[in-house]
């Protein structure tokens, strides 16, 4: 909304450090529930449940853009870097569906994401948007 803010600049400058930071609160949030259930074949017994698949979907999708979240990886991946980090979006979605179908809490959820989505389809929209459109033809 406000390109030009410091504070804008300022996340910007720290989106990896942020998705790393999401990616540690995943772990965690996930060795808990592993401690919680205490024996693999309870978690395999719940793995069909919406709520605990979603969770660990998310999670698989986090593991790869953890690992290839460096500088290193973005020389050596080239433009594909790009294409798998854009992956978060998916690991955003089932992450929304593993808190509601979870939780069964909506609008804590929708707390959380709907001003993540709005900033982001905003986003889009100005880089896409028409105005975008009548700069490509001039």
């Amino acid at each position: 909304l406000f390109p030009k803010t410091r504070a804008l600049r300022w996340l910007m400058k720290r989106r990896r450090y942020l998705g790393m930071a999401a990616f540690g609160y995943a772990v965690l949030h996930t060795l808990a529930y592993i401690k919680k259930e205490g024996t693999f074949d309870r978690m395999l017994g719940e793995l069909g449940e919406t709520g605990i698949w979603t969770g660990w979907v998310a999670l698989a999708i986090f593991i790869p853009l953890a690992i290839t979240s460096n500088d290193w990886a973005l020389r050596a991946m080239g433009r594909n870097w790009k294409t798998l980090q854009r992956f978060v979006y998916a690991a955003a979605l089932f992450t929304v569906a593993h808190w509601i179908f979870l939780e069964y809490e909506f609008g804590g959820a929708m707390a959380h994401f709907v001003p993540l989505a709005a900033l982001e389809l905003y986003r889009i929209y100005r880089v896409y948007g028409p105005r975008s459109a009548k700069l490509e033809t001039a």
